[in-house]
């Protein structure tokens, strides 16, 4: 069968447990991102199987907000409501898009910034200089490799957490979020994070991110979010993503 740029493949080796997309071919070797995972892979052609039925890649998109709306009390008959705001930073500028979608849905105000990995310790003050946010997400791919015990971005996170920290020590003040897929969850933790990814080093939904972030920003200011229930909303709970109790960051106003 012959495989295109763009297709929708699964892995047999892999018993066709993610969706993925090509993203690029080399002779025999192709290249993949998860279509709902943040990973990226290789494979032989030989493992590939195309997806050709019709696929809804945005109906689990859809459930997640359906279920962070769900959660939401907000009694606007009397009250206005201030939620933080959030500066996103995505080394995939599809699940940038995806995520800024997300938090236009919840009605949070939000900016993105679509940086590689490794180049955002160098730009991360400035950033945050210019947006002023509440909440910071450092995201995009990662990868743990058990035969040499490293990870491929871990180290970029974790730099770019710990220049976030010298521009804003307290962490009541700037909520930091960060990591990908399988991430160095204890050390991007000890680095600074309120939240971080993955401390089963699994795979994180790529809303994951936006969906601790966007709850920490609807949270009302000053009062403790419980950690169990909100860790619950994300794709894969307190596998994929967990962190250390924190603030919300709304202010509520009467009357509206």
């Amino acid at each position: 069968m012959k495989f295109m740029v763009g297709d929708v493949v699964t892995r047999k080796s892999h018993q066709h447990d993610i969706l993925f997309k090509i993203i690029e071919i080399d002779h025999n070797n192709v290249f993949l991102k998860g279509i709902d995972v943040r990973l990226i892979a290789d494979s032989s052609i030989d493992d590939l199987v195309k997806v050709v039925d019709e696929i809804d890649f945005y109906k689990e998109d859809r459930l997640l907000i359906q279920k962070a709306k769900d959660h939401l009390n907000l009694d606007r008959s009397e009250y206005f409501y201030l939620p933080g705001k959030i500066l996103h930073i995505d080394a995939d500028n599809d699940y940038l898009e995806r995520c800024i979608n997300f938090y236009r849905d919840l009605k949070v105000e939000a900016y993105g910034l679509n940086l590689k990995e490794g180049d955002v310790a160098s730009k991360i003050s400035e950033n945050l200089a210019l947006y002023k946010p509440n909440i910071l997400v450092i995201t995009g791919h990662d990868f743990f490799k058990n035969k040499t015990n490293t990870y491929q971005n871990s180290e970029s996170f974790i730099r770019a957490v710990k220049k976030a920290r010298e521009y804003e020590a307290s962490q009541d003040k700037l909520i930091i979020i960060a990591g990908a897929c399988q991430s160095n969850y204890e050390e991007l933790i000890k680095a600074g994070a309120n939240f971080a990814s993955s401390p089963k080093r699994v795979n994180i939904h790529a809303l994951d991110p936006a969906i601790i972030a966007s709850s920490v920003a609807l949270a009302e200011k000053n009062k403790s979010i419980d950690l169990i229930p909100l860790l619950e909303k994300t794709k894969y709970g307190s596998d994929g993503m967990g962190g250390i109790i924190t603030n919300g960051t709304m202010y509520v106003g009467f009357p509206r």
